[in-house]
C-alpha cells in the first residue's frame, strides 16, 4: 500500500525481531518508537539518531539532507515523542528538535509498505537524482530463529539521474541509549557499549552498527559538549565534502551523558547509474525482569532468548550482514508469495499488516525460546498480560507461521496454568513459576486451549507430541462439569453451559448462550477426535454423546428465527444464588435485572466456535441451515456503514463517517438495561473473523465489504495501517486476519493423515486462482485454473496422501513423473506418498497431461 506526502503521519512501522522488541520508522522515514529495552515506549524517539544522505560532484558538495520527509503538523510541540517530564520541552516548545524537522530533509517522500518490507522514495528538487530507503527485518515462515534477530536492516539506493559522475554518501547516526558510553569503531564495524550497568542487570544494553561498504567512514562518537553542540558538530562535519573525520573518545561518557556515533557509506555512480548502501542497527538488552506486577523485585529475571544465541549486539550484527542476502532473499520469497495471491487487495493488506504484531513489543521470547505476549501495548506497558488465552484465541498467524512458538504457548498453558481445583488460569505469570492471579477459569479461553491443541496436531502432523499433551487437554476439557469447578459450567454433563461464565468481554455470562457453549461443543469434538488418535475410545464416546445432548438444545432453544441468543430471564435474581459474589456484581436492583448479559441481542461472536472448528476440520457446530441466516443477521444489524448517528459510550474505535462492524446490537429494541461490556465497540478481531465466516458460506462480497471497512479506518492519517488497537496497540486479536487467507482459498489441511486441499470461495471460470499456504513443514503456493491444479513448496518439504482439489484429476505428476492415485470420498488418493519440495512440484489435470 502506498502512502504519500500528507497520508502518512500516523505510521510507525516495527523493526525488530519476534520478542526482541522493535524500532519504528515513521512514514517521513524518522526513527520513532525506540522499544529495544524489553517495554513499550511509544512516541520516544532515541536522541538525534536518524539517517542523512549527501551528493557531491568533482569534490564539491552539491546537497545533503536528512533522510526524512516533512513532519507533520502541529508544530506547537506535543508530549508524543517522549518530552513528557522535560520543562523545556513538549507543548509551546515547537517541533520536536531530536527528529530534526530544522534541518534540511526532502520536500516529497512516498510510503510504500508491504510487510515485511517498507520502502520509502524521496525526491527533492536540489537533491541530484532519486533516493529510495528499503527497511525489513526477516520474517520466514518456520525458521523462527533468523525471523527472531534484534536488528533492523536499511538499505539506501542512490540513482543518478543526471549527465556527470556523482559520489554518494549515507550515514546512519545512533545515539547509544544507556549513559557512561563506550564505542568502538573497527573498520565497517561501530560497536556501542556501556559502563554505567553491570551484565547482569536488566538495564544493562548494547548496539551495533555495521554495513558492508568498499568504501566507509564514520565517528565513533559524536562531540562531546553542552546545548546543541553535538548534532551541530556533526552536521557540520557532515555538510562538508568528503568521508567523516574520526572522533574518538578514549575514556566512556559522564554519568547523566550519552554519546551518538554515526558510521557512513561512500559510492561513486556513472550517469544513469544506480548503486546501493546497507546498514544493519543490531541491539541486545539480554535482561528481563517483570516490572508490571507489583513485588517484581521479590523474583529472579530471566534472559531474553536471543540473548542465548548471541553473545552480544555486535555477533547479532556480524551474523545479519554475513547472511544479509539469503535473509532478504527468503523474506522476499515469503512476501511475493503472499502478495501474489489473487485475493482483494484489502484482504492481502489484513493479513500482512497485521503481521507486525508479532514484530512488536507486545511479544516476548522466553529463555528457552518460548513464545509469550501481552494483548497488545500501552504507551509504557505491555497492555494485559499473559499470553491471555481469550485473546489469543482470536490470532491465527503464528499457529501457521511459527507452528513451534504457538505450541510452545499450549505447552506453558498446560504446565504452568492449572490451578488446584483443575481450572486454567488464562494470563500466564512470569517469571515461569510465579503464583498465578487465583481468578477464576474462563470459558472461551479453556475451551479454546481444547481445539487448538487439535489444530497444532493437524497443522504439525506429531502425534507423539499429541499423545504428552492429550492428558492436559482432557483435564481441561473435563473442568466443565468437575465438582470442583465453582462456577458450575456444565454439571449434569448436559452438554449446555448453565453456569457462571467469564470470557472475553471480562464479564461472566449466567446460562445457555450460543457463544461459548459453541466453544464447548468444538472443544468436546476436538477432544473425541484426539481420544480416538490416542486410544481413548470411552472418553471418545462420552465427549461425543454429551455434545450430542447440547446440540439439539442449543437448535430448539437458542435459535430466534433470525440469529442465535442467550437464554436467560433477566429478572431471575435466582440465577445469581450459587454463585459467590455474584449478586453484589452483577443485580441492578433499580432496573431489576441482571447486569452484563446479551439477552436478545445479536452478538458478532455468537458463531466464533464455528469459525475455529471451520477453519480447524471439525464438524459444523450450528445447523449448517441456519448459519447463513444467523451471518446475515449480523450482517444486516451490526455492520455500521455511519457512525454518525450512533450512540457509543465505550472506546471509539470507529467514528463519523467510517464504517465497522459493533459487537452486539438489539434488533428488537429490547436491549438489557446494563448489557453486555464494549457493546457498541468495534474491534478489528472481530471483523475479521466475521468476514472470514461470510466469505465460507458464500457471501464472498459482504465478507470483502467488512474487510474493506476496517482496513479503511487504518489509512495512514487517521490511525497506523501497522498497530490495529483495541485494549492498546499492536493488539493480538487483530491476527484474526490471517484466517482470511485460509477462507478465500478454502483451505484444508491434516499432516497427520497427510492431507491438503484447497476450495476457492470465488473463483469464477476462466480466472486462474493463486494463494499462498503454510503448514508445520513447508509452505509454498497453490495455483488453481479450470485445467488444473498446482501445489508448489518454496521452504521446506510437504509429504501427502491425500489431495483435495476443485476438479476431478485425469493425471497427476509430481514433477515429471506420473503418480498411480484412486479416487474417493474426500478427493484423491495417492498410491504412494509424495514428497514436495522447492525442486518438485504436484500439478493435478483435468485431462491427461501431454508427455
Amino acid at each position: 500500500m502506498k502512502y504519500p506526502n500528507g497520508h502518512n503521519s500516523a505510521i510507525s512501522f516495527p523493526l525488530g525481531g519476534i520478542g526482541t522488541g522493535s524500532i519504528g520508522l515513521s512514514g517521513a522515514g524518522q526513527l520513532i518508537d525506540w522499544e529495544i529495552m524489553n517495554r513499550p515506549d511509544k512516541g520516544s524517539h532515541n536522541g538525534y539518531s536518524h539517517l542523512a544522505v549527501k551528493a557531491e560532484r568533482g569534490g564539491e558538495l552539491v546537497d545533503v539532507r536528512v533522510l526524512n520527509g516533512d513532519m507533520a503538523p502541529p508544530y506547537t510541540g506535543t508530549s508524543s515523542f517522549g518530552e513528557a517530564g522535560n520543562r523545556f520541552a513538549g507543548y509551546g516548545f515547537g517541533a520536536n528538535k531530536c527528529l530534526l524537522p530544522g534541518l534540511p530533509h526532502f520536500r516529497e517522500v512516498e510510503f510504500d509498505g508491504e510487510f515485511p518490507f517498507a520502502r520509502l522514495t524521496f525526491r527533492n528538487e536540489t537533491f541530484p537524482g532519486e533516493v529510495v530507503l528499503r527497511a525489513f527485518n526477516p520474517l520466514i515462515p518456520l525458521n523462527d530463529f533468523d525471523s527472531s534477530l534484534p536488528a533492523a536492516a536499511f538499505e539506501i539506493e542512490f540513482h543518478n539521474d543526471t549527465a556527470g559522475e556523482l559520489r554518494y554518501t549515507a550515514a546512519l547516526s545512533v545515539r547509544n541509549p544507556v549513559e557512561r558510553s563506550c564505542h568502538t569503531l573497527t573498520g565497517r564495524l561501530l560497536e556501542m557499549k556501556q559502563k554505567q550497568h553491570h551484565a547482569a542487570s536488566p538495564r544493562y544494553g548494547e548496539l551495533a552498527l555495521v554495513t558492508d561498504a568498499e568504501e566507509y567512514s564514520g565517528q565513533s562518537c559524536w562531540y562531546r559538549g553542552e546545548w546543541q553542540d553535538d548534532i551541530n558538530m556533526f552536521w557540520n562535519d557532515f555538510a562538508r565534502p568528503g568521508a567523516l573525520k574520526p572522533r574518538d573518545y578514549p575514556a566512556e561518557n559522564g554519568r547523566h551523558r550519552h554519546d551518538t556515533g554515526t558510521l557512513a557509506a561512500h559510492l561513486t555512480l556513472p550517469p544513469g547509474g544506480r548503486g546501493k548502501i546497507r546498514f544493519v542497527l543490531a541491539w541486545y538488552w539480554p535482561n528481563v525482569r517483570n516490572f508490571w506486577n507489583e513485588g517484581e523485585r521479590e523474583y529472579p529475571g530471566w534472559r531474553n532468548w536471543y540473548a542465548t544465541q548471541f553473545g552480544g549486539a555486535a555477533e547479532v550484527a556480524d551474523y545479519f550482514m554475513a547472511n544479509y542476502d539469503r535473509l532478504l532473499n527468503e523474506t522476499r520469497l515469503f512476501h511475493d508469495a503472499l502478495f501474489a495471491s489473487t485475493l482483494p487487495e484489502a484482504v492481502i493488506d489484513a493479513v500482512s499488516a497485521n503481521l507486525a504484531v508479532l514484530k512488536s513489543a507486545a511479544c516476548l521470547r522466553l529463555e528457552h525460546g518460548e513464545f509469550y505476549a501481552f494483548e497488545g501495548t500501552s504507551s509504557l506497558y505491555g497492555s494485559c498480560e499473559g499470553s491471555c488465552t481469550h485473546v489469543w484465541n482470536y490470532a491465527y498467524a503464528l499457529p501457521f507461521l511459527f507452528p513451534a512458538l504457538e505450541r510452545s504457548m499450549r505447552e506453558l498453558d498446560y504446565t504452568w496454568n492449572f490451578q488446584p481445583d483443575g481450572g486454567l488460569g488464562f494470563r500466564l505469570q512470569l517469571p515461569l513459576g510465579r503464583e498465578a492471579t487465583g481468578f477464576r477459569a474462563c470459558v472461551d479461553g479453556q475451551m479454546g486451549g481444547v481445539i487448538k491443541m487439535y489444530r497444532e496436531w493437524k497443522i504439525s502432523g506429531d502425534t507423539g507430541w499429541l499423545r504428552r499433551w492429550f492428558p492436559q487437554a482432557r483435564r481441561a476439557l473435563e473442568y466443565a462439569w468437575s465438582p470442583e469447578n465453582p462456577d458450575r459450567w456444565d454439571p449434569e454433563q448436559s452438554g449446555v453451559l448453565t453456569g457462571r461464565q467469564h470470557h472475553t468481554l471480562d464479564v461472566e455470562l449466567f446460562g445457555p448462550n450460543p457463544w461459548l457453549t459453541g466453544f464447548y461443543h468444538a472443544a468436546l469434538d476436538a477432544a473425541a477426535r484426539m481420544a480416538d488418535a490416542v486410544g481413548e475410545p470411552e472418553s471418545a464416546a462420552l465427549y461425543r454423546s454429551i455434545r450430542a445432548r447440547g446440540r439439539k438444545f442449543v437448535e430448539e432453544q437458542l435459535f430466534n428465527g433470525e440469529y442465535y441468543v442467550q437464554k436467560l430471564d433477566l429478572a431471575d435474581d435466582a440465577v445469581l444464588a450459587p454463585f459467590r459474589d455474584a449478586r453484589r456484581y452483577y443485580w441492578n436492583e433499580e432496573s431489576r435485572q441482571i447486569k452484563y448479559q446479551l439477552g436478545n441481542g445479536c452478538l458478532t461472536d455468537q458463531l466464533l466456535a464455528q469459525w475455529h472448528a471451520s477453519l480447524a476440520g471439525l464438524d459444523d457446530v450450528f445447523d449448517p441451515a441456519r448459519i447463513p441466516a444467523a451471518l446475515r443477521a449480523i450482517h444486516r444489524y451490526n455492520f455500521l456503514r455511519s457512525f454518525r448517528d450512533y450512540a457509543n459510550f465505550w472506546r471509539v474505535y470507529a467514528l463519523n463517517d467510517e464504517a465497522g462492524t459493533i459487537i452486539c446490537s438489539w434488533p428488537r429494541r429490547d436491549m438489557p438495561a446494563i448489557p453486555i461490556p464494549y457493546a457498541t465497540e468495534v474491534f478489528t478481531g472481530y471483523e475479521y473473523h466475521f468476514a472470514a465466516q461470510l466469505v465460507m458460506h458464500g457471501m464472498v462480497a459482504e465478507g470483502t465489504e467488512v474487510v474493506e471497512a476496517a482496513r479503511a479506518r487504518y489509512d495512514g492519517v487517521k490511525r497506523n495501517p501497522w498497530s490495529e488497537i483495541e485494549c492498546g496497540s499492536n493488539y493480538a486479536r487483530s491476527m484474526s486476519s490471517y484466517s482470511l487467507l485460509n477462507a478465500y482459498g478454502g483451505f484444508r489441511f491434516d499432516l497427520a493423515a497427510g492431507m491438503i486441499g484447497f476450495a476457492p470461495a470465488a473463483r469464477r471460470p476462466g480466472e486462474c486462482f493463486r494463494s499462498f499456504w503454510s503448514l508445520g513443514t513447508g509452505w509454498g503456493s497453490v495455483e488453481i485454473t479450470d485445467d488444473s491444479c498446482t501445489l508448489r513448496v518454496l521452504y521446506g518439504s510437504l509429504k501427502v496422501n491425500t489431495l483435495q482439489f476443485p476438479l476431478e484429476p485425469a493425471s497427476v505428476r509430481l514433477g515429471g513423473r506420473e503418480l498411480r492415485f484412486t479416487r474417493c470420498e474426500s478427493g484423491i488418493e495417492l498410491a504412494e506418498p509424495a514428497e514436495l519440495t522447492p525442486a518438485v512440484e504436484l500439478t493435478c489435470f483435468r485431462q491427461c497431461a501431454t508427455p
